[in-house]
């Protein structure tokens, strides 16, 4: 009997322990649970750090950007308009040079002889002339006096018109051989700027050369040929019957900025292959920032939209329902606003609806977001749309 006592008590106690180790382990896994849900809910509610701008109502420029080349506003290749030898040439190369300037001389001699010689043939046909007016004059007083028959004066008459159109021949032939003399001296026909010499003193050139003496170009003012696409072509057009159009040509790295011109000529056909217009700008270009077949890019200034609602383009995001702005409200949490986008211009978007001047919208850390998620930011000031970074 004892002994079952005994039994009985060990086993009272062992489940005594067991239930409040039982006890004891809901408690904790109650108090864990708990404790990592406040967690979870802290976390959930700790500020997101993000980068905002602030949205502003501005002039803003409209500009279409393409790719040009440099190209001389006038290139002559310079070539000889008579044969001869060449005897000098009077340009330096790579220098500038004035319509009219002698670039090169070829021997005159040959050209000079000819004309004397086209000069004594029209000396000769003046006498000539001067002889049959006066045998022409003296055959109608005859022919008044009654002296001298018709067929005579017919005779005179026949040979003073063939002296006087032989006259004009040769003077023709004259004006010809004097031309060629003022030939052999070569002229610039244009300002522009020399290249490198094609021909050395004593060879002999002739018209039909190619490559001919010199290149010249006319570099000041210069022209750029760029292309935009051709669904830009009414905008263009428009625009361009309103006013003078700027356009602006930068460095190929887009860096520096090398000149500001004015559109000229939108060309009057479309490449069908790359479905572009061509078009030609023109440029003052004093200190030779432009030079011909340069890569350049171009910027044509279209129009200004005046008071225009900007933010950065990174603000503006896309989802199921549209595009959307995180816009940071006063409590420093996020509210998701829809937004209507009325174009982008480069980093910048132009806003029909949804935002007004003055709203802080995030351009950065969005993907960490929720609507009513709570920020973190600091103004970091700056003109244009204004940025925040975070800490």
């Amino acid at each position: 009997m004892p002994k079952r006592r005994w039994w009985i008590v060990v086993v009272g106690a062992l489940s005594i322990a067991a239930l409040v180790l039982a006890l004891r382990h809901r408690t904790t896994s109650r108090q864990q649970g708990a404790s990592a849900a406040r967690d979870a809910a802290a976390a959930r509610d700790r500020p997101v750090p993000v980068l905002v701008a602030t949205v502003e109502r501005r002039d803003v420029p409209l500009y279409l950007e393409g790719l040009g080349t440099v190209a001389a506003y006038h290139t002559v290749t310079v070539r000889p308009r008579v044969e001869g030898r060449l005897d000098a040439v009077r340009f330096t190369e790579g220098h500038t040079v004035r319509r009219g300037d002698l670039l090169a001389q070829i021997d005159p001699r040959p050209f000079a002889i000819a004309l004397r010689q086209a000069e004594a043939v029209v000396a000769r046909d003046r006498a000539l002339v001067a002889s049959n007016r006066r045998t022409l004059e003296r055959s109608r007083s005859l022919l008044d006096q009654r002296f001298a028959a018709q067929a005579d004066v017919d005779a005179a008459l026949g040979a003073f018109e063939q002296s006087q159109a032989t006259l004009r021949a040769d003077e023709a032939q004259a004006a010809a051989a004097r031309l060629n003399l003022d030939y052999a001296r070569i002229t610039s026909p244009i300002d522009g700027v020399t290249g490198l010499r094609q021909v050395d003193p004593g060879n002999v050139v002739r018209p039909s050369d190619a490559n001919g003496i010199v290149l010249v170009r006319q570099i000041d003012p210069i022209a750029v040929m760029f292309t935009l696409p051709q669904d830009e072509l009414p905008r263009i057009a428009a625009e361009m019957a309103r006013g003078e159009l700027p356009v602006e040509v930068y460095s190929r790295d887009g860096s520096t900025r090398l000149g500001v011109g004015a559109l000229a000529v939108l060309d009057n056909q479309i490449n069908q292959a790359t479905a572009t217009l061509r078009l030609k700008a023109v440029f003052a270009n004093p200190a030779r920032a432009l030079w011909p077949d340069q890569f350049v890019k171009t910027r044509l200034l279209l129009t200004t939209v005046r008071g225009a609602l900007v933010v950065p383009a990174a603000a503006v995001q896309r989802g199921p329902q549209g595009t959307f702005a995180y816009l940071v409200s006063p409590d420093q949490r996020v509210v998701v606003r829809p937004v209507r986008v009325d174009r982008i211009e480069g980093e910048q978007a132009l806003i029909a609806d949804g935002l007004s001047a003055g709203d802080q919208v995030v351009v950065e850390g969005t993907s960490r977001l929720r609507a009513g998620a709570r920020v973190q930011t600091r103004d970091g000031g700056g003109r244009g749309a204004r940025r925040t970074a975070a800490p």
